[in-house]
Formats: C-alpha cells, structure tokens, sequence
C-alpha cells in the first residue's frame, strides 16, 4: 500500500499540469528575485512619486483627450496637418498617462514581481508612448519649418495625405522599435551587459533607443532654430523699409516673441528629457548603485510632466483650437446665463489676438510667413 501511495504521489507530480504549475512557480520565484535589485525605492521616496504619478498622470489624460476630441469633431482641424501631427502628439500622451502611470507604481511601490513576457510587454508600451510623443514633436517642428521656408508651396508640399501618410511611418517605426525586447532582444538575467535600470533590457538596445531619441531632439533643436533664422532675417529686413521705430515696427518684430516661445517649449523639452537620458547612457558605460537608481526613479517622472504640459505650449495656444473649445462648451451650456458668458469671451479673445498676434507660436508664424511674402514682392520689385 505505501509503494501504491508513492506511485500515486509520482503520478501527480509528473502529470504534465503540476509540471506546468511547478515551472511557472519557479519561473515567478526567479523573476522575483531578478526584480528585487530595482525595486530601490524608500517609503518617503514611494509616497512622493506615488503623488506626483497620481496627480500628473489623470492630469495629462484629461488634457489631451480634449484636445484630441476637439479635433476629431471639428471637421475643418482634421483636414489640417498642423493639428494631425498635434492630435498624434496628444494620443501618444494619453498612452503615456496610462502605460507610465499604472507600470510604474505597480513596479516602484507595489512591487509586482512579473514575468519577463509581462514586464517586457508594459515596458514596451511605455517606450512606444514616449517615442511616439518626441516623433510626434518633431513633425510638429518639421510642419513649421516648412510653413515658413516655403510659404508660397506649403500647401502643395504637405497635404492631409502625405500627413496622415507620414503618422503611419512614424508609429510603425515606434512600435518596432519599443517592442523588439519583447521579440527577443532581451537580457535572460541580471549580469553584464545586462541594464541597471530595466530588468531584461540589454546594453545594446538601451544604448540604440537612446541614440534614437537624441537624434529626434537634436533634428527638433535644428528645425526652431532654422525658424527663428528665417524669421529674424524678414523681420529685420521689414524694419529697414519701415525706417523709424514705432508700433508698427514693434508688431512686425515677431522674431524676438517666436524666440520667447520656441525657447520655453525647448527648456521644457530638454529639462524634461535630458536628465533620464543621461542616466541611460552612463547605464550603458558603467553599473549603477541604487541611490543612482533612486535618482533615475524621480528623472523618470519628468517625462510624464513634459507629456502633461505638452498640451498647453502645443495645442492650447492655438486660436483655432481655443474657438474650438468655446464653441464646445456654448454647446455644452446651451441657452441661458453660461451662454451668455460664453459669448462675452469672444469679442475679448479676438481681441486680444489683435493686440498681441504673437501670444500664439501659430499666429507669430502666420505673420511671419506674410513678412516673407511682402520681403519677395519688394525685392522683385527692386529687382
């Protein structure tokens, strides 16, 4: 009876679902303690980035889901490519809240132990996120770049299709890229070259990912700054037709406000990604202890701020967009004392618009590109 029982006992335990029960509980003790060594944070550390995600995080979906539900229900922004690459920029946001958010407080103070399929998979999201909103920041700069280069063919060069066509490519790209640890460019365990700061990810593609991403910044840093060149150039240029200084002279200085706009959104960009990209590239020339760790935790965060206040320096500042909102929101109040409210802001905006036309980085453009015009006719008339 008791070689019966032993019998039995072997029978279970080689059946092939304990066999399959007992490989997934080693493989969980295994990633667990693979895990461990990131799990760095402190419990003053993990309440403070626990707030930060949680207020940032709803922050920024709330953003740029209005901003991407005032361009899908207008009919006249959706034609425009200047508001696809922004819509583009706002869904790479909205997943960048949710992916960033919810992986990085069940990593950093849940301490999830996932296996490396399910830790690679959220990585990847987060990647695809963030790549996606520097891509779409560069098309952005792109966008503008032709805007005011070549004014009088803009409309022939960028159309809705090569826009939407030039999206496609972008997030293609961007998933490839984001997902390939999780199609088998991974690191099995903790050793070099494996990262110090991702489980499973290897030296080798964290250090082509952070290339990648340089590259996008440096092209956005080359694209403001070829702007600002043209822009200094035809306002300059208009100052000396007009002769005297005066208000006119001051209206047409669009250089000096487009300079104030672009150097804002450009601070905010590099302050936000240069600290996390730095910490990438000494992880890949040398191994971090945890209180470089901790640092990389809190640098990461930034990313998520930059992805909330990308809606106000790139969409909100739009006039079209702002009449957008407005027009909403007269919907959304109907008759009554809201409606009247409502329209009392009109005449104000526009008014405001009129006195200040370079408030909006686009309205400082708009002008800009006329200068370009009347520079071209002058000089053929010269000519």
């Amino acid at each position: 009876e008791m070689n019966k029982l032993y019998q039995d006992e072997q029978e279970v335990i080689e059946s092939p679902d304990e066999r399959l029960k007992l490989l997934i509980i080693h493989e969980n003790n295994t990633s667990c303690k693979i895990l461990e060594d990131y799990m760095v944070l402190t419990e003053p550390e993990k309440k403070a980035i626990g707030t930060i995600c949680l207020l940032a995080g709803p922050a920024t979906l709330m953003e740029n889901v209005l901003v991407l539900g005032l361009i899908a229900t207008s009919v006249t922004l959706r034609k425009r490519p200047s508001y696809l690459f922004i819509g583009s920029l706002a869904l790479a946001d909205v997943f960048a809240s949710c992916f960033f958010t919810i992986s990085f407080l069940d990593f950093h103070l849940f301490q999830r132990c996932d296996g490396p399929t399910a830790y690679l998979f959220k990585l990847g999201g987060v990647t695809m996120a963030f790549t996606c909103s520097v891509g779409s920041l560069l098309l952005t700069a792109l966008d503008r770049y032709l805007c005011i280069h070549q004014a009088s063919s803009y409309k022939v060069l960028l159309t809705r299709r090569r826009a939407l066509l030039s999206l496609l490519v972008l997030w293609s790209i961007t998933i490839f890229i984001s997902f390939l640890p999780l199609m088998g460019w991974r690191c099995p365990e903790v050793r070099t070259p494996c990262s110090s700061l991702f489980p499973y990810i290897s030296k080798g593609y964290l250090t082509c990912w952070t290339s990648f991403i340089l590259v996008l910044l440096a092209l956005i840093l080359v694209a403001y700054a070829l702007i600002l060149w043209k822009a200094h150039r035809h306002a300059s240029s208009m100052n000396n037709l007009q002769g005297a200084a005066g208000k006119g002279q001051a209206r047409m200085r669009m250089d000096i406000r487009l300079a104030r706009t672009f150097g804002l959104i450009l601070l905010i960009l590099v302050g936000s990604w240069l600290p996390v990209l730095s910490f990438m590239l000494v992880d890949v020339s040398m191994i971090l202890n945890h209180t470089q760790k901790r640092a990389f935790a809190f640098c990461g965060t930034l990313c998520l701020v930059n992805s909330a206040v990308n809606p106000l320096l790139y969409a909100l500042r739009c006039r079209e967009l702002r009449l957008a909102l407005l027009q909403t929101l007269q919907r959304l109040c109907g008759f009554g004392k809201c409606l009247k409210s409502t329209k009392a802001l009109n005449p104000t905006l526009q008014t405001t618009e009129d006195n200040c036309p370079a408030e909006s980085d686009d309205d400082a453009l708009a002008m800009t590109t006329r200068l370009d015009s009347i520079s071209e006719i002058v000089n053929n008339q010269q000519g």
